[in-house]
């Protein structure tokens, strides 16, 4: 995917930093340039900023679209925000399990938007039988 002095120049970078003393933050910077790279070079964004596609192509949960291709429950193709699709995140082990205990057997709807991330064209079922 990235050129041989692409690769050898961050290779190089990675280890002055760590001659230096500061490799570790040093890699995890890079690191995080390359993945803000992958997302912004590989997806393309809609009039509101938001970057579309399938999260198939993503290296990493932090590397999915903001908008996340799917069918949705009648075979209509579009998409789902990442953040719905993700839910309430918890912050601490008792919050995680409240979510879970909170969550219906059934699973949830969510909804389905055009790729304009605004208008929605139909519903994505998570969860359930």
């Amino acid at each position: 995917m990235y050129s041989n002095g692409v690769i050898l120049l961050i290779f190089a970078v990675f280890m002055i930093s760590v001659s230096s003393g500061s490799g570790l933050s040093q890699y995890t910077n890079v690191k995080n340039k390359m993945n803000q790279f992958h997302i912004t070079s590989f997806y393309p964004k809609n009039k509101n900023g938001q970057t579309y596609g399938s999260a198939a192509y993503a290296t990493s949960p932090e590397t999915e679209p903001d908008l996340i291709l799917a069918t949705g429950v009648d075979g209509t193709d579009g998409y789902l925000l990442k953040k719905d699709m993700d839910g309430e995140q918890p912050k601490t082990p008792e919050e995680a399990i409240a979510i879970q205990n909170s969550r219906s057997p059934d699973g949830r709807d969510i909804p389905l938007y055009d790729k304009d991330g605004e208008t929605v064209i139909g519903v994505f079922h998570v969860g359930g039988k």
